[in-house]
């Protein structure tokens, strides 16, 4: 193969998870090639749901403001038990929002897909391949191999000297590299139901999103942006997914709350919810990302926030391994980080999920009550209210210090600060490389540009700060400093001043500097 045809990146598969790691391979000015088997995006809407760190991540492309007008923010979310009282409920936390965004919020997929597109579109070092399926993949010490089948144009050949696969749950590229997922034991059938609802329905429905938690069918109603409502109901044995997936039969089981009269069904599809996760991240110079690693239930709206969590943690390690700024063993271990980080992440969350969806999905009647009448006990006699993001774990493994501390692995916040006449958001004037976050200028060393090269020193004393959300981080944490990976996670604090270069010095030994990845 020429190497005039070889690419940093292949990608195999356009959806949210591609796109993304597309556009932040691509603006990190690396050449990348993606093939996706569909002409198009795909216009049925599969997720529903996102939150403010994923809206950072479309902050770093460009985007944040553009997909705006397709996304409002969460409603609360009600959980109702066996006899139809009030049980949970999930809410907002409240402003100033840590991350300088809604922290969750509901979305129209196609849309935002349709500007993410546009986005890599004005990359010209971004090749991008619609109708055209991956037929076969190959690697060796040097370089993966793609065969791909481009429809009316026949089959090429694509060279790079890495590949992540985005390409799904089915995901061609897991199954040719024998890449199993395991199975974290939840497996039920549902009823997918998306509803354009006209005036009419729309008198007829809660104002906030439900869990119905009873046990002879358990339900869920998400508000979505403008007239589109989602229902989420859950099958019982014997039922047949495809009938249920009918328009008669889904107006049927949709029968509690609208008529055909109150809307237009947009799309209806039986699922298997699964809890799925990738026993292997990394196969040599392959990666999998988003449904391709992991698949896991609904309930917390967490399915493509996963996938893009997983291309931003890959994307600039990989791009710190293909400039050179991280190299040897040093750059093995930092990809290797990817799979650790992710693959913990993944599972931890996934083990909530179904913690709640235990909470849902309870059949037996006199459990349901049990149930019940614990969670009531839990909030003495109160119905207690739960932050969506207060269910949302840290990293625990990988490219972290090894200094504990109850921030080490969290995000770091974002707040609004004064740039001359306006208030911008805190990346905006940073950028997202590695950033050494202090309280004070007067704690920053004198030798942090030599040990960290790519480091920027950022002292909140020296910015005016519109709401005092780090302020009250570093207050709460009772830390100096904190040094912020590009990805936004924070790598570890310093407790002191003194602290501050046994910080950077760990950092630079795992990253073997000079060169650390801006």
């Amino acid at each position: 193969m020429n190497d005039s045809m070889m690419y940093d990146v292949a990608i195999v598969g356009y959806g949210p998870a591609g796109v993304v790691a597309a556009a932040l391979l691509g603006q990190a000015g690396l050449r990348v090639h993606v093939c996706d088997r569909l002409e198009g995006v795909y216009e049925i809407p599969r997720a529903v749901a996102l939150d403010h760190e994923i809206m950072r991540v479309f902050q770093q492309i460009g985007v944040a403001g553009a997909v705006q007008p397709f996304m409002e923010p969460f409603t609360d979310s009600e959980y109702f038990g066996a006899d139809g009282r009030l049980i949970r409920r999930m809410t907002m936390i409240a402003p100033p929002y840590p991350q300088g965004y809604t922290p969750s919020i509901v979305f129209t997929q196609p849309e935002v897909e349709r500007i993410l597109r546009a986005r890599v579109a004005q990359m010209p070092n971004v090749c991008v391949e619609l109708a055209a399926e991956m037929r076969s993949i190959t690697q060796d010490a040097d370089a993966v191999r793609l065969e791909i089948e481009t429809r009316g144009a026949g089959r090429t050949r694509v060279g790079a000297r890495y590949a992540i696969a985005c390409d799904g749950g089915s995901s061609t590229v897991r199954t040719q590299l024998q890449m199993p997922l395991e199975d974290l034991d939840f497996d039920e059938p549902w009823l997918v139901v998306d509803v354009l609802v006209n005036a009419q329905g729309m008198r007829k429905l809660p104002k906030v999103s439900v869990q119905y938690c009873e046990p002879e069918r358990p339900c869920t109603l998400v508000l979505g942006p403008k007239n589109h409502r989602r229902f989420e109901i859950s099958l019982l044995p014997g039922e047949d997914p495809q009938q249920a997936a009918t328009p008669q039969a889904t107006w049927g089981l949709l029968s509690r709350w609208l008529g055909p009269e109150d809307g237009e069904l947009w799309r209806q599809s039986s699922y298997r919810f699964h809890a799925l996760v990738a026993a292997q991240w990394r196969k040599s110079r392959v990666f999998l990302a988003g449904d391709a690693a992991h698949m896991q239930p609904p309930f917390l709206g967490q399915g493509m926030c996963q996938g893009i969590r997983d291309v931003a943690n890959l994307s600039w390690k990989l791009a710190a391994v293909l400039k050179g700024e991280v190299a040897g063993s040093a750059g093995e271990a930092l990809l290797d980080s990817y799979g650790l980080e992710r693959g913990g992440h993944v599972r931890e969350l996934t083990r909530r999920i179904k913690s709640f969806g235990a909470v849902i999905c309870e059949r037996d009647i006199d459990k349901a009550r049990a149930r019940d009448a614990r969670m009531r006990a839990e909030g003495n006699g109160m119905v207690r209210d739960t932050p969506r993001q207060d269910i949302l774990p840290r990293l625990e493994h990988g490219l972290l210090s090894a200094q504990p501390h109850p921030c080490r692995g969290g995000l770091f916040p974002q707040p609004r600060v004064g740039s001359g006449k306006d208030v911008v958001l805190l990346d905006h004037l940073t950028g997202n490389g590695w950033r050494l976050m202090l309280a004070r200028r007067s704690l920053a060393p004198r030798d942090v540009g030599s040990v960290l090269p790519r480091a920027r020193v950022v002292a909140f004393d020296e910015m005016d700060e519109s709401d005092g959300v780090v302020a009250a981080w570093f207050r709460d944490s009772q830390c100096a400093a904190a040094l912020v990976r590009p990805d936004n996670y924070i790598y570890g604090v310093a407790r002191s001043a003194g602290d501050i270069p046994d910080l950077l010095d760990e950092a630079a030994a795992a990253l073997d500097c000079p060169g650390v990845a801006a």
